[in-house]
């Protein structure tokens, strides 16, 4: 069985040059694994922004969704965990794309490995902060102002949180902090799990534990990385 876990595309609704160049490399990606891959895996923050209203959705996204349903209809299996950039999934996607939409983690034995996968934005140490603004913005009443809103004029306002998240500066000497409490909460997990698989960092690795192994997926903002599994092996690569 052939299993491709990717992360932290930070695809936009709108766009600049370097955004649509970055869309374009991710859909080339996506589209050589039409009809090879069993299943596909997106770990979070696959969308800079995502909602899906009772009868809108975002046309920007077009693109992507029209690849997503080509694999789809290629019989590959979509599974997507949320991040903390896209967490307001309704039903559009399960309806139509038939993909699987997990919240905080999927976890499944996939070819004798057992794989734990979690976007990681729950796991990282000294941030307090976001951890209470996850907190709000996850809230059932934040999401139903949000639904409630003209689509115009909610997606100016996510588009604000968005860019806020995302230009927050942080120095080296945090972000590894960060980055080891994924590592601490990865060996917790592999204590009943073979391969525990993250992103959030932005910083791809591959590391043998004591218990099992644990991968970051970087992103397609700079390392463009991503996990092929084969037949229960799995190898770390860089699209080039």
């Amino acid at each position: 069985m052939k299993v491709y876990f990717l992360s932290d595309f930070h695809l936009k609704f709108q766009e600049n040059e370097e955004d649509r160049t970055r869309r374009e490399r991710v859909l080339s990606f996506l589209r050589s694994l039409i009809g090879k891959a069993d299943i596909l895996i997106l770990n979070g923050d696959i969308f800079d922004l995502w909602f899906d209203w009772n009868s809108v959705i975002i046309k920007g996204y077009f693109p992507l969704l029209k690849v997503l349903a080509d694999l789809d209809e290629n019989g590959c299996r979509l599974i997507l965990i949320t991040g903390n950039h896209d967490f307001w999934f309704n039903n559009f996607l399960p309806d139509y794309l038939n993909m699987e939409i997990y919240s905080d983690y999927f976890e499944e034995i996939i070819d004798n490995v057992k794989v734990h996968v979690t976007h990681g934005d729950r796991h990282t140490s000294n941030d307090l902060r976001y951890k209470l603004f996850r907190a709000i913005i996850r809230n059932r009443f934040v999401k139903f102002l949000f639904q409630i809103i003209h689509p115009d004029l909610a997606l100016k306002l996510g588009r604000l949180l968005s860019r806020s998240s995302r230009e927050r500066k942080i120095p080296p000497t945090l972000k590894k902090k960060k980055e080891q409490g994924l590592i601490r909460s990865a060996d917790k997990i592999l204590k009943h799990c073979d391969l525990v698989v993250m992103g959030h960092s932005h910083s791809p690795l591959l590391e043998k534990r004591r218990k099992g192994t644990y991968v970051n997926l970087g992103d397609w903002i700079t390392s463009n990385s991503y996990l092929e599994m084969t037949d229960g092996k799995f190898h770390l690569k860089i699209n080039n």
